[in-house]
Protein backbone atom coordinates (compact mmCIF):
# COMPACT_ATOMS: atom_id res chain seq x y z
CA UNK A 1 0.00 0.00 0.00
CA UNK A 2 2.96 2.21 1.12
CA UNK A 3 4.38 2.29 -3.11
CA UNK A 4 1.06 2.95 -4.47
CA UNK A 5 0.83 6.12 -1.93
CA UNK A 6 4.35 7.17 -2.87
CA UNK A 7 3.42 7.03 -6.34
CA UNK A 8 0.51 8.95 -5.92
CA UNK A 9 2.30 11.89 -4.40
CA UNK A 10 4.62 11.73 -7.26
CA UNK A 11 2.08 12.55 -9.33
CA UNK A 12 0.52 14.71 -6.92
CA UNK A 13 2.85 16.88 -5.97
CA UNK A 14 5.94 16.50 -7.01
CA UNK A 15 7.80 18.78 -4.85
CA UNK A 16 6.43 17.27 -2.03
CA UNK A 17 7.55 13.86 -3.45
CA UNK A 18 11.03 14.76 -3.25
CA UNK A 19 11.25 17.13 -0.24
CA UNK A 20 10.04 13.26 1.63
CA UNK A 21 12.44 11.36 -0.81
CA UNK A 22 14.97 13.36 1.18
CA UNK A 23 13.69 13.06 4.43
CA UNK A 24 13.38 9.46 3.81
CA UNK A 25 16.78 9.12 2.26
CA UNK A 26 18.23 11.09 5.25
CA UNK A 27 16.35 8.93 7.67
CA UNK A 28 17.92 5.97 6.03
CA UNK A 29 13.93 4.80 5.96
CA UNK A 30 14.69 2.65 2.51
CA UNK A 31 11.68 0.63 2.87
CA UNK A 32 9.58 3.50 2.78
CA UNK A 33 10.90 5.06 -0.69
CA UNK A 34 8.85 5.30 -4.31
CA UNK A 35 11.95 3.49 -5.67
CA UNK A 36 10.81 2.67 -9.03
CA UNK A 37 10.14 7.06 -9.46
CA UNK A 38 13.43 7.77 -7.76
CA UNK A 39 15.14 5.47 -10.09
CA UNK A 40 13.57 7.17 -12.94
CA UNK A 41 14.26 10.69 -11.87
CA UNK A 42 18.07 10.19 -11.29
CA UNK A 43 18.16 8.80 -14.86
CA UNK A 44 16.62 12.02 -16.21
CA UNK A 45 18.87 14.08 -13.74
CA UNK A 46 21.78 12.25 -15.60
CA UNK A 47 19.79 12.90 -19.22
CA UNK A 48 19.71 16.54 -18.16
CA UNK A 49 23.00 16.96 -17.85
CA UNK A 50 24.18 15.66 -21.16
CA UNK A 51 21.74 17.70 -22.73
CA UNK A 52 23.24 21.11 -21.30
CA UNK A 53 26.23 19.75 -22.74
CA UNK A 54 25.52 19.29 -25.73
CA UNK A 55 23.63 22.36 -25.90
CA UNK A 56 26.15 24.48 -24.06
CA UNK A 57 28.98 23.11 -26.95
CA UNK A 58 26.21 23.63 -29.74
CA UNK A 59 26.26 27.43 -29.16
CA UNK A 60 30.17 27.68 -28.04
CA UNK A 61 30.96 26.11 -31.67
CA UNK A 62 28.33 28.14 -33.60
CA UNK A 63 29.73 31.28 -32.09
CA UNK A 64 33.70 30.35 -32.52
CA UNK A 65 32.58 29.93 -36.27
CA UNK A 66 30.70 33.19 -36.72
CA UNK A 67 33.98 34.95 -34.36
CA UNK A 68 36.47 32.89 -36.60
CA UNK A 69 34.70 33.20 -40.29
CA UNK A 70 33.04 36.47 -40.30
CA UNK A 71 34.65 39.96 -40.13
CA UNK A 72 31.98 41.92 -38.16
CA UNK A 73 33.55 44.28 -35.98
CA UNK A 74 30.03 44.98 -34.46
CA UNK A 75 29.57 41.48 -34.01
CA UNK A 76 32.30 40.38 -32.53
CA UNK A 77 32.32 41.76 -28.75
CA UNK A 78 28.82 39.65 -28.54
CA UNK A 79 30.75 36.79 -30.23
CA UNK A 80 33.43 36.85 -27.65
CA UNK A 81 31.37 36.88 -24.87
CA UNK A 82 29.02 33.96 -25.73
CA UNK A 83 32.41 32.53 -26.15
CA UNK A 84 33.67 33.44 -22.72
CA UNK A 85 30.23 32.59 -20.89
CA UNK A 86 29.75 29.07 -22.73
CA UNK A 87 33.45 28.15 -22.12
CA UNK A 88 33.05 29.52 -18.27
CA UNK A 89 29.91 27.00 -17.84
CA UNK A 90 31.24 23.92 -19.38
CA UNK A 91 34.02 24.29 -17.41
CA UNK A 92 31.82 23.88 -14.24
CA UNK A 93 29.97 21.45 -15.78
CA UNK A 94 32.96 18.94 -16.36
CA UNK A 95 34.57 19.91 -12.88
CA UNK A 96 31.21 18.90 -11.03
CA UNK A 97 31.02 16.18 -13.80
CA UNK A 98 34.62 14.90 -14.52
CA UNK A 99 33.47 11.83 -16.57
CA UNK A 100 31.40 14.29 -18.78
CA UNK A 101 34.85 14.70 -20.72
CA UNK A 102 34.19 11.19 -22.05
CA UNK A 103 30.97 12.07 -23.75
CA UNK A 104 32.29 15.63 -24.49
CA UNK A 105 34.58 13.93 -26.85
CA UNK A 106 31.63 11.78 -27.95
CA UNK A 107 29.27 14.20 -28.62
CA UNK A 108 32.06 16.69 -30.49
CA UNK A 109 31.76 15.91 -33.90
CA UNK A 110 27.54 15.77 -34.27
CA UNK A 111 27.58 18.97 -32.18
CA UNK A 112 30.21 20.56 -34.80
CA UNK A 113 27.53 19.36 -37.68
CA UNK A 114 24.77 21.01 -35.66
CA UNK A 115 26.55 24.43 -35.12
CA UNK A 116 28.15 24.81 -38.65
CA UNK A 117 24.78 23.47 -40.35
CA UNK A 118 23.23 26.16 -38.32
CA UNK A 119 25.41 28.68 -38.79
CA UNK A 120 25.30 28.33 -42.38
CA UNK A 121 22.09 28.70 -42.77
CA UNK A 122 22.69 32.19 -41.27
CA UNK A 123 25.34 33.39 -43.01
CA UNK A 124 25.29 31.28 -46.85
CA UNK A 125 27.75 33.33 -48.53
CA UNK A 126 30.39 32.52 -45.79
CA UNK A 127 32.99 30.07 -46.98
CA UNK A 128 32.79 27.92 -43.81
CA UNK A 129 35.21 24.69 -43.39
CA UNK A 130 33.84 21.19 -43.42
CA UNK A 131 35.83 19.84 -40.84
CA UNK A 132 36.82 21.46 -37.63
CA UNK A 133 40.50 22.85 -38.17
CA UNK A 134 41.53 23.19 -34.69
CA UNK A 135 41.96 20.63 -31.63
CA UNK A 136 38.69 19.31 -30.28
CA UNK A 137 40.75 18.17 -27.26
CA UNK A 138 38.65 19.08 -24.40
CA UNK A 139 40.90 21.56 -22.84
CA UNK A 140 42.12 23.34 -26.00
CA UNK A 141 38.53 23.95 -26.99
CA UNK A 142 38.07 25.40 -23.51
CA UNK A 143 41.03 28.14 -23.60
CA UNK A 144 42.50 29.13 -27.15
CA UNK A 145 41.68 32.11 -28.83
CA UNK A 146 41.51 30.64 -31.87
CA UNK A 147 41.00 33.68 -33.69
CA UNK A 148 44.26 35.03 -32.26
CA UNK A 149 46.12 32.51 -33.82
Amino acid sequence: MQKNTESKLYDRDFNLWLEDTVVKLRGHDVDNLDWENLIEEIIALGKSEKRELIHRLEVLLSHLLKRIYIDSAYDNRGWELTIKEQRRQIQLQLEQSPSLKTYFTEIFDDCWQYALTQVKLEYAKVPFPEHWEFSSDVEAILSQEFWLQ
